[in-house]
């Protein structure tokens, strides 16, 4: 299973990219919302972790433009995020996501979520 992890923290990028491919999932990166969605398109990826604060297209506005592109929009989306706000949750789901998760990140609970969305393990 391939994991596109949409990351803008380097520290986050390669702590969660390293836990994900020790537990067997492949894993591609993208810096940034706009390279995120090109890599979406490009990886054909079982499952987006992204990132909603992100700098140029946020994780908000990226994860809105891959639901609206029909060739992409069946994507699984995680939202991750450091700002666990009132109403985050909400927001991250009204922009399409089909989970949320805050940072940081607490390994077994980001993979159950995993599994639960792709309903296998790797």
């Amino acid at each position: 299973m391939k994991i596109l992890l949409v990351e803008d923290n380097e520290l986050n990028r390669d702590m969660l990219s390293r836990r994900l491919t020790r537990r067997g999932y492949e894993v591609v990166v993208a810096e940034d919302g706009e390279r995120g969605l090109d890599l979406v398109r490009s990886e054909r990826p079982d499952l987006v972790l992204m990132d909603m604060s992100l700098p140029g297209i946020d994780g908000w506005e990226a994860t809105r433009r891959l639901r609206a592109d029909p060739s992409i929009a069946g994507t699984r989306v995680i939202a991750l995020t450091a700002h666990a706000m009132a109403g985050d949750r909400e927001r991250a789901l009204e922009a399409g996501c089909d989970d949320y998760d805050t940072k940081p990140v607490e390994m077994n609970r980001l993979l159950l979520k995993i599994t639960t969305l792709l309903g296998a393990n790797p």
